[in-house]
């Protein structure tokens, strides 16, 4: 005999709300002449078919169950807790589950039937939500032995959480049995059994993992690691996550076919459409809080595109510090093109300032290279490969109208002055700023140009910069004098080498070897006296430019002065004075020239 939340059927139904339901004890006789044969649907409404009327009516969302009262109260615990209200519509009672069941009117069809001692069948699919429904309804083993709750526990222990890919079927059935799933443990037990048929090294099994939803796929990488599994594994599976879910397809873009440089690239693709930015946001947040932090776990483009990501979808500032902290670990391995990050702020916010238009982040990129260099981990051939990629970098932005000077020689200036091995590259990226920003002042213009070492420059690159007039006359100078000592020490490296050469050698070579000294003098007394006359003309203009700043009032009484002077006769006596020490001043300097080229031509 059992006891039930439920007045005895052999009382007046109109007595039935004053009586205690502890109280009653109904006899087991009156259960089976209960049990239905089967359940039939009409409509809206489901119909236990018995020898005995249904007495009791259970309504879930838009759907009716007429059934049996006794059946229920036999196995479900949830009933002693409640006052079955009396039915308006009918003879019996009503009791009104509306959100309470997990998974709705299927799962309710289905306890029923196990409560009616029907056949049911346990799927990867329904197991989680009848697992919670029965802990809801409080069918436990103290009311009947073999009760749903210990029926659905054994179909969990022993077949799902043997198998990852069944593990991962009930796993995905959780989504939307919070917070029953989790306190029940049925998502740890599901990620702890995903995570060790990963260390066993399961075929195909990322491939079902990545299917999962964020939060669960989070529990699974967590429960990896715990597990001790290497860093380079978590990080695959957290970019062929990244893949799936932000990426989309890569055949929706033309331009990434047979490309797989741009596989991460900052593309408004298909994959995006249908996902929230929010959402997406909390998936961006979600895998970088999950990167392992060796070094080698991830790649620096994937690093670089999830950091572009986050910009984008404004995650939160400490998640992009992050990443830009993990960015400058292996700087040495990215490109160019995988630093041109976008400006996060344009288009979100009221612009404030003209550094604000920037169509790049360059803070960011600036950040990024000072987290590099307080590495001291980084080696000296490392330095020299972020010094190109930084100067490539420079060369892409530089076209930019809305960028600094002053944005653009901070991140020139940052690297040490021994990084760079040569400047051919920080050249060609000045001249593409000097070209792309043709009313920079002639302040600034000269300001950006010494950041250049012209001792570093190549020949290719001195004979362009010699002609390039967007250069400064100062810088052009001195790219000429620093191509006069690259010729000399030329000159002193083949005296030397012939010094040492056999002297078999020396007579055989020594006709043309003289002709090359020769020429190379010759070159050199060339570059001298147009440097000389370089710098007379820059004089020269220095003193126009003075006199050009005085005042017009003292410009009018000089040339008024000017016209009376040259009437006089001293004025004519001291220009043919003047006349006369010019041509004698000529006579010297080329009798020096002379003397200095005779002196060489005898060394």
């Amino acid at each position: 005999m059992a006891r039930f939340h439920c007045p005895d059927p052999e009382i007046n139904e109109e007595d039935a709300p004053q009586i205690t339901h502890q109280e009653l004890v109904v006899s087991p006789s009156l259960i089976s002449a209960a049990e239905a044969e089967t359940f039939e649907k009409k409509g809206n409404s489901w119909f236990a078919i018995s020898e005995l009327p249904s007495d009791l009516t259970v309504i879930i969302d838009d759907v009716t169950f007429y059934v049996h009262k006794y059946p229920l109260l036999s196995r479900c615990g949830y009933l002693k807790q409640i006052e079955l209200q009396p039915s308006i519509s009918n003879h019996g009672y009503e009791l009104n589950l509306q959100n309470i069941i997990p998974g709705g009117p299927e799962t309710f069809e289905m306890v029923m039937k196990f409560c009616y001692n029907l056949a049911i069948s346990l799927t990867t699919r329904n197991a989680a939500r009848l697992r919670c429904a029965a802990e809801i309804l409080d069918m436990s083993e103290e009311l009947e032995e073999g009760n749903l709750i210990s029926k659905t526990e054994s179909f969990l222990t022993f077949v799902v959480f043997s198998s990852w890919k069944d593990s991962i079927a009930v796993l995905k059935s959780c989504q939307t049995l919070s917070p029953w799933a989790e306190n029940l443990q049925i998502v740890r037990r599901c990620c702890d059994s995903i995570a060790w048929a990963c260390e066993e090294g399961a075929s195909g099994w990322l491939n079902d993992v990545v299917t999962l939803r964020i939060d669960h796929f989070k529990r699974v990488m967590n429960s990896i690691a715990v597990k001790g599994m290497r860093a380079e594994f978590l990080g695959s599976c957290i970019m062929m996550y990244a893949e799936k879910w932000l990426l989309g397809n890569d055949d929706d873009d033309e331009r990434l076919e047979g490309k797989k440089e741009l596989k991460w690239s900052i593309q408004l693709v298909q994959g995006w459409k249908h996902e929230g930015v929010d959402q997406l946001r909390g998936i961006i947040e979600s895998l970088v809080g999950l990167l392992p932090h060796q070094k080698d776990a991830t790649s620096c483009k994937f690093l670089l595109w999830m950091l572009k990501m986050g910009v984008v979808h404004s995650i939160s500032s400490v998640l992009v510090s992050e990443l830009e902290k993990r960015v400058g670990m292996v700087l040495e391995n990215a490109s160019a093109y995988d630093l041109l990050i976008p400006n996060g702020d344009q288009g979100t916010q009221v612009i404030k300032s003209r550094d604000d238009q920037t169509m790049y982040n360059v803070d960011s990129v600036q950040r990024i290279l000072e987290y590099y260099l307080m590495n001291e981990e980084h080696q000296s051939d490392g330095t020299a490969n972020v010094s190109k990629l930084m100067d490539s970098y420079l060369a892409e932005i530089a076209e930019d109208p809305n960028l600094s000077p002053t944005k653009f020689q901070v991140i020139a200036e940052s690297l040490p002055h021994a990084a760079r091995p040569c400047d051919d590259g920080l050249y060609r990226a000045i001249d593409t700023y000097l070209k792309a920003h043709p009313a920079l002042s002639e302040h600034n213009r000269r300001k950006l140009c010494r950041i250049l070492d012209c001792q570093k420059l190549s020949v290719d690159a001195c004979s362009h910069a010699a002609q390039n007039d967007r250069l400064p006359l100062r810088t052009i100078i001195q790219v000429l004098f620093a191509e006069q000592v690259k010729l000399r020490a030329t000159v002193i490296r083949k005296q030397e080498a012939s010094n040492t050469d056999n002297i078999e050698v020396q007579e055989d070579n020594c006709s043309s070897l003289k002709e090359e000294i020769k020429r190379l003098k010759v070159e050199l007394d060339k570059m001298m006296i147009l440097i000389e006359e370089l710098q007379r003309d820059h004089i020269n203009l220095q003193q126009e430019c003075k006199k050009m700043r005085s005042n017009q009032k003292a410009i009018f009484g000089w040339v008024f002065g000017w016209k009376k002077l040259k009437k006089t006769a001293l004025f004519h006596g001291r220009m043919s004075e003047k006349e006369n020490s010019e041509g004698k001043e000529k006579v010297k300097r080329r009798s020096s020239i002379l003397r200095f080229k005779r002196g060489q031509s005898m060394s």
